[in-house]
């Protein structure tokens, strides 16, 4: 892949860069991993009378047990110390997170879903150039992002783990791939900074 680059056009600003059909791929198949992680959790999501009536979509109430989809949809609430609290305020702090979680989880996946979608539109057929707007380069943040998110939790990344990883690990590989992203992300960001 090439470095993002920033032209300005008469159509308006365009975000360009360039992929072999490797790349894309791989992109393709992780983004279209995430979207189908997403694309399940919603369709788990119950549905009652009051959202039928007033067209008020209502989501799950519990974190989802999936560690790839709790780092996607994490609890909205965290206070400091949670860990430690008593059980009334556990009760209370998983309470709040299930109401928050029912009103806004529907909407959230369908932003990071409509992401993955203009990431999966745009990417060329066995290879080419990309062609970006400004919103859709904003979507590929937010893809990139949720695809970054979703693979380092799978390879067990944090802080601690090395840049490089002996050769005989088998998460080895793919944490290349996790630094192609990175990359790609990073090149998009200070091309899109003004």
């Amino acid at each position: 892949m090439r470095m993002w680059t920033r032209k300005n056009a008469l159509g308006g600003v365009k975000f360009k860069s360039e992929m072999d059909g490797r790349e894309v791929a791989v992109l393709r198949s992780l983004v279209e991993s995430v979207v189908g992680l997403l694309e399940r959790r919603g369709a788990e999501a119950p549905t009652d009378d009051l959202a039928e009536l007033t067209g008020m979509r209502s989501g799950n109430t519990s974190a989802p047990e999936d560690p790839t989809l709790a780092r996607l949809l994490p609890d909205f609430h965290r206070p400091e110390g949670a860990d430690t609290a008593e059980s009334d305020a556990l009760a209370e702090q998983a309470d709040l997170n299930g109401a928050l979680r029912s009103l806004y989880e529907p909407d959230i996946i369908d932003i990071k879903r409509a992401a993955g979608a203009t990431i999966l539109s745009t990417l060329p057929n066995g290879g080419g150039k990309i062609v970006l707007t400004r919103e859709q380069a904003d979507s590929w943040l937010t893809g990139l992002n949720d695809v970054r998110l979703a693979l380092g939790t799978t390879l067990g990344i944090d802080a601690d783990t090395p840049d490089q990883l002996e050769e005989d690990d088998p998460r080895a590989p793919h944490l290349d791939v996790y630094h192609w992203l990175t990359w790609m992300q990073d090149s998009l960001v200070q091309v899109l900074m003004p």
